[in-house]
């Protein structure tokens, strides 16, 4: 455990050099292609509620459009939300994400960068939104919107540092997106066994959006362990990887 620990903070490290090389331009042309590809998924068309991740100004592909057209098209949009907690349990992470609705172009407008420069849904809104699970520690319960089912996702867009060709994902190192799929799971599927997920099993179709550099060389893999997610499909402005 502690060599794959090790490897995955080598590839960050790495994987941010290469990074921040990139230009605004570069990073804007290789969004766009992405969008392109994700508009003609029919997984994405189909999709009546989707998990979108805003982006940071550099280092990742950009959604802002994903979320304009997402929104234009009558989706349910969700976004994360990151905050503190202590409902969970001492082997519990302290800061947790959970997603919460986005209700209009207007809405996604008015959100304010957090300190990583990413849009992002300020405390006092959160009572009024939809949250997508039904675990009672999130957002200490009481800040489900008044009298609103949580609501299950078809789809969520993760961001990653880096990506392999067999749908491997390296997240930041902070755990949120696979602590929020664990949770996601246990709530949807009644509390069953995650150790081997049933084809049945209910689970959002999971895509991940890449910049070609996030890519690894075909021979190498993502270091992953067992509480990593895989991917159901990887973007990049190649095409779709399933």
């Amino acid at each position: 455990m502690a060599a794959i620990q090790v490897a995955k903070a080598d590839l960050r490290k790495s994987m941010r050099r290469i990074l921040q090389q990139l230009s605004k331009d570069d990073i804007a042309s290789q969004s766009a292609k992405v969008l392109d590809w994700l508009i003609s998924m029919r997984e994405y068309q189909n999709a009546r509620r989707i998990s979108v991740y805003l982006s940071m100004p550099s280092g990742e592909i950009c959604t802002q459009h994903i979320v304009e057209d997402a929104l234009r098209q009558g989706k349910e949009v969700f976004v994360p939300y990151l905050y503190e907690q202590t409902l969970l349990g001492m082997d519990k992470p302290s800061s947790v994400m959970d997603m919460v609705s986005l209700d209009s172009q207007d809405d996604y407008d008015s959100l304010k960068q957090d300190k990583w420069g990413i849009p992002t849904p300020c405390h006092d809104s959160v009572s009024k939104r939809l949250h997508c699970l039904q675990d009672k520690d999130i957002l200490h319960s009481s800040q489900t919107a008044e009298g609103a089912d949580c609501k299950e996702l078809d789809m969520i867009l993760l961001p990653g540092v880096a990506f392999d060709s067999t749908l491997g994902r390296l997240g930041h190192g902070k755990g949120y997106y696979d602590f929020f799929l664990h949770r996601y799971y246990r709530s949807a599927n009644k509390n069953q066994s995650i150790n081997a997920l049933p084809k049945n099993s209910k689970m959002p179709y999971l895509v991940g959006l890449a910049l070609e550099e996030q890519v690894i060389e075909e021979e190498n893999h993502v270091p992953t362990d067992g509480t990593d997610w895989h991917l159901d499909a990887l973007i990049t402005r190649n095409g779709i990887s399933t």
